[in-house]
């Protein structure tokens, strides 16, 4: 067995934590960095779908009571 010049040594070493980093980034099985950020977003699409249902329904409201003040107004 050769023995690892300083090159071969650092290479290695900088692989060891290029391996680390991609772990901690995409995960070992039970999600990493990019499945909680995955998790988060569409947590927060679903809080602003609800968001625009709401406005929409307000916004319906609003426009019936405008139509109901108009009629009373007429007569």
């Amino acid at each position: 067995m050769r023995m690892m010049n300083e090159f071969e040594g650092q290479v290695l070493s900088d692989l060891s934590v290029l391996k680390t980093q991609m772990t901690n980034l995409v995960g070992d099985g039970n999600g990493g960095r990019i499945c909680d950020l995955e998790r988060r977003m569409e947590h927060h699409e679903q809080n602003w779908q609800r968001a625009k249902g709401f406005l929409a329904a307000i916004s319906v409201l609003f426009a019936v009571i405008e139509v109901a003040i108009e009629a009373l107004r007429r007569h």
